[in-house]
């Protein structure tokens, strides 16, 4: 009996989304061995990322540059302050803004962090080009889903 290609659309194999889920689960567990002998969690090392990069961010700008809600991004915001590497106080031009800043022990550990993204890179076994085109197509997509939200 010739089965019914109806349905196909709706095969694991036939999703873009599985490979991307499942990548993006395989590379964070590919960055803990490296985020340990730091001592950050993956989240953690994103908003760190942002920090370096930035030394002085609004929760609100953080919170958008990472796609996290609030309600995930506070806790790593408090565990990182413990831990010394940010400092969070509030505007005093707009009571309502959370000013994140990096502080001299969370730059240091800038550093420690560089040689993190080459191996990473090597992990995934690509080209340098693949590895370009990988990224382009991403967040081609990314932006493309959050300018569209398609149809709800």
């Amino acid at each position: 009996m010739a089965r019914s290609k109806k349905y196909d659309s709706l095969k694991l194999s036939n999703q873009v989304c599985f490979p991307i889920y499942a990548c993006s689960k395989e590379i964070v567990s590919q960055y803990t061995p490296y985020l340990k002998k730091i001592g950050l969690t993956y989240t953690q090392y994103l908003v760190m990322m942002v920090m370096w990069e930035d030394e002085s961010v609004s929760s609100r700008d953080l919170a958008k540059k990472l796609h996290l809600d609030y309600g995930t991004l506070t806790p790593v915001l408090k565990r990182l302050e413990s831990m010394g590497y940010i400092t969070r106080r509030r505007d005093p031009e707009d009571e309502r803004l959370l000013v994140i800043s990096i502080t001299d022990k969370g730059s240091d550990t800038k550093d420690e962090a560089l040689k993190i993204p080459a191996c990473i890179a090597k992990c995934t076994g690509l080209s340098e080009e693949e590895f370009k085109t990988l990224y382009a197509l991403t967040y081609k997509a990314l932006n493309n889903m959050e300018d569209s939200k398609c149809d709800r």
